[in-house]
Formats: structure tokens, sequence, C-alpha cells
């Protein structure tokens, strides 16, 4: 099936368990959950989105025909930031948008073959092929979730879902990540808070953008 990427990129991992970890982002264009468009923000399941997951116009999108002209792309990405003599993993992660509209077992096994690591970063609301090495996910106001276990539950703070309703799910880590915007600061110290009172919780930020990485 063809493939429709919003970008490709090598950063390091800012949020949740793997913070601080070189990668590479592949990001799917498209969402079940919101248009993208600022016109329907208002009307969106989830409001609060604030990444760009529309088109295939940033570095390294486009459209892909196969999962290996896909999985091509991301090696060479990988390659080109580290060098050849570096002993670590390969590290993929997909994220969206939703990549799970998208993201299949014929990329999650190329991928394999070509040494990477495989992380994804989901709203939950879509079943996962199989083979992923770490899952993390994302609830979002609305939908229900169609993915209860993972690795990782990472849930943006304060909105509609309260902590509680979601941490006797299977995951091994539970994070809160504070909602950005206007209110930012006083989110950090909310979700702080609750993390300081509710220690299954852990506290997430955004340390890619405190250090002005994509």
């Amino acid at each position: 099936m063809p493939y429709a990427i919003k970008e490709i990129f090598h950063t390091l991992q800012g949020e949740g368990a793997r913070t601080g970890r070189a990668a590479v982002f592949c990001r799917f264009a498209g969402c079940n959950l919101w248009s993208g468009r600022e016109a329907d923000r208002a009307t969106a399941s989830c409001d609060f989105c604030d990444t760009d997951f529309v088109g295939t116009d940033g570095p390294g999108g486009g459209r892909f025909a196969t999962a290996a002209e896909l999985v091509a792309a991301i090696r060479r990405t990988w390659d080109e930031a580290v060098p050849s003599s570096e002993g670590a993993r390969p590290y993929v992660v997909f994220t969206g948008g939703e990549p799970l509209l998208q993201l299949d077992e014929a990329v999650v096994e190329a991928c394999h073959e070509a040494g990477f690591e495989v992380a994804v970063e989901t709203n939950g609301t879509i079943e996962p092929p199989r083979g992923i090495d770490w899952l993390t996910v994302s609830p979002k106001p609305g939908p229900g979730l169609a993915v209860r276990s993972g690795q990782e539950l990472k849930l943006v703070y304060p909105t509609r879902i309260a902590p509680e309703s979601v941490e006797r799910l299977d995951f091994e880590t539970f994070f809160l990540q504070p909602l950005d915007g206007p209110n930012r600061d006083e989110n950090v110290r909310l979700a702080a808070d609750y993390c300081q009172r509710h220690p299954r919780w852990r506290l997430s930020l955004q340390t890619h953008k405190i250090v002005g990485l994509p």
C-alpha cells in the first residue's frame, strides 16, 4: 500500500521514558481525531494538538509506494546523521497525526530487517500491527481506547481525561505531560503536583522544545 508521510527527520526523543535517545521520527500524514485544519479545531475530539500533520511537504516527506521504499528513506536519514562507527541500534519512532491509520506489519518487518528498533506513538483508537517494540498510547478525550496495554501511557494534563480513569490499564509506565499553550507554566505546576501525590505517575516534559530540536 502507498504511505503518505508528512516528514522524516533525525532528532532526540523529547518525551516520556526514552527522553534523550537519538531517533528517526517518521510522521504519517492524517489523523482520525482532527483534520489538522484550524477551522475544524473547535469541533475536534482532540482540540489541543500542537503538531502539523497535514500534507506531505515536510522535510523528507512524500508518498512512498512500498514499505521497502519508506524504510529505505528512514535508513538513509539515520545513516546521514549517525557515524557508521556507532554501535547503538538504530531507532525509529512512528508518529502523526495518527500513525496506525497507515502503519502496517510490512513496514514494521522491513524496519526490523534494516536493523531498527520500532516505536509507535498513537492515540490508542486503532489496533496496532504485530512486532512493535515500544508502544506509547496517549489517550484523547472522546473516543474509546482500542489499545489498553503497551510499554507507556502518556496523558496530556489537564484535559477531560482524569488520570485515575486510565491508571489501571496494562502499561509498564505512566506519564503526565503538561498541556502546552498559554497556560503551560501553570499546567507544569499542576502535573508536577499530581505526580508528587500519585507516585504511579511520572512527569514528562517536552524537552525537544526546551533545547530547540524538532
